[in-house]
């Protein structure tokens, strides 16, 4: 599941690999608040909607872009807050959340970590054989980052295991040598 964070808008997409089909579209949407409601009342609504989503979809993995402006206080204090909110509603689902820096997310999905807006659209729609382009902009934002986790997470897990499989010989060795002394 891939979610791209606002508080006016927050994109989701829930994608799922397909095997020999690659990857797929499964649903995606817009949770859209008002502005002129109270904070509060916008926040409980995404945490809501995303919770749900999360739930009836039931999806492996969660992930997140990470922040990447500093424009405005209030704006980047309305956008911490809406992400909190997200990832305590997918945390509660019981999905783990990744997030990606955009240049990353940018680089796996179009090959340049300064792709435009354009491009990634594109290549979200041939990612996914879609027919047309992703819409709303937010809900292809956040393909777009579930694509880059699919991409990404198997090699980042299979690096762990490796490590966690390289951690146990150096302490089984380490055992071994303490014995010998």
């Amino acid at each position: 599941m891939g979610i791209d964070p606002g508080l006016e808008r927050t994109g989701w997409a829930v994608l799922k690999n397909d095997g020999p089909a690659g990857l797929v579209l499964e649903a995606c949407g817009l949770i859209h608040t008002s502005a002129d409601m109270p904070l509060p009342a916008r926040l409980d609504i995404i945490y809501n909607e995303v919770k749900k989503v999360a739930v009836n979809y039931a999806p492996q993995a969660a992930a997140m872009e990470e922040m990447f402006f500093l424009k405005r206080a209030m704006t980047v204090s309305y956008t911490i807050q809406t992400r909190g909110v997200i990832m305590l509603a997918l945390h509660q689902a019981g999905l783990a959340v990744n997030v990606y820096q955009p240049k990353k997310v940018k680089l796996t999905i179009a090959g340049s970590g300064a792709a435009d807006k354009k491009q990634m659209q594109r290549m979200v729609q041939l990612t996914l054989k879609l027919k047309d382009q992703l819409r709303p902009d937010d809900a292809a934002d956040a393909a777009a980052i579930a694509i880059c986790h699919l991409k990404t997470a198997p090699v980042a897990a299979q690096i762990a295991m490796q490590q966690k499989f390289l951690d146990k010989i150096k302490a089984a060795r380490a055992a071994q040598t303490k014995k010998i002394k």
